[in-house]
């Protein structure tokens, strides 16, 4: 019998309204796996705002307050800052949000929730663009992919832009706990929400989330396309506590290719611009060892 540290109770039921494959539904799984019942989750505008399903359904076993899509941050202050008044100190406040609610929308708020050091853990789902409202490029949509206003045409257009690494713009923040987490090593997601969960202050965590319509891949490859994005080194598994970043995962260092090539969102892509991918994911690895140091 294969032994797991994975808790064995859900705070989910099944029958969200979340597409087959949907990455962010495993997203929500393992994070509430690792943080335990006693927590409220504020959603802004997102998918995840309409696969809890239509009132009185709901998906989740925990609290969950909705609000408007630039305010994640500002929701999870002021809920904190009612917890404290009533004296509650053993609930955790989340707020859980997509990227182009993160990224975009709402960095402010949450820019101003982690300065202010609220107590607060605030989660990013990934998945690379606004894929609840058509597939439109956000902040964190990558080079190269193809999105519903990045088309690929006559002239070769597609996101000219790299992806905003929110990682480093949470780490300014001075905040004492940012990890990266992957739906393909739940394992390692899970040990890491709760260890956000011990931690006060400001924590954020960034899960990368494959989404089948925009990504154009294969609903039953989600997992597979996830621990690619990770052996790949294309999105790096780590955690920054206090300043001391350490990489929880090395990955194979696989070509990127074989990550690319499962999703139609690059199938325009030629061998040189895929080159060029590899060399900024190279280069952005080696960074990332050096700063971990021979130590770690």
């Amino acid at each position: 019998m294969v032994k797991t540290t994975i808790p064995e109770e859900e705070f989910t039921y099944p029958g969200s309204t979340g597409c087959p494959g949907c990455g962010a539904n495993l997203v929500m799984r393992y994070l509430l796996k690792g943080l335990g019942g006693r927590t409220v989750v504020s959603i802004p505008a997102c998918c995840w705002a309409v696969m809890p399903g239509y009132w009185p359904s709901n998906c989740l076993k925990v609290p969950l307050l909705y609000t408007a899509f630039e305010a994640t941050g500002a929701a999870i202050s002021g809920l904190r800052a009612a917890f404290d008044v009533k004296g509650v100190e053993d609930v955790t406040i989340v707020g859980f949000a997509g990227d182009g609610g993160t990224v975009d929308i709402g960095l402010q708020a949450m820019s101003g929730a982690a300065e202010r050091r609220t107590d607060a853990i605030y989660v990013m789902y990934d998945n690379e663009a606004y894929m609840n409202t058509g597939i439109q490029r956000s902040g964190s949509t990558p080079y190269g992919a193809w999105t519903t206003t990045t088309p690929v045409g006559p002239k070769h257009e597609f996101k000219k832009e790299p992806k905003k690494d929110i990682m480093a713009i949470m780490e300014a923040h001075g905040i004492p706990y940012a990890a990266t987490v992957s739906v393909a090593h739940p394992e390692d997601f899970v040990k890491k929400a709760a260890k956000a969960k011990k931690i006060k202050g400001f924590r954020f965590i960034h899960a990368l989330s494959p989404c089948p319509p925009g990504w154009r891949m294969n609903p039953t490859q989600t997992i597979e396309v996830a621990r690619l994005a990770v052996e790949t080194h294309y999105f790096p598994l780590y955690e920054i506590e206090e300043g001391k970043l350490r990489i929880t995962r090395k990955g194979k260092g696989t070509p990127v290719s074989e990550f690319l090539k499962l999703q139609g969102r690059f199938s325009h892509l030629t061998e040189a611009e895929v080159d060029s991918i590899q060399k900024t994911i190279d280069e952005a690895w080696k960074r990332l060892l050096d700063r971990e140091g021979p130590e770690a």
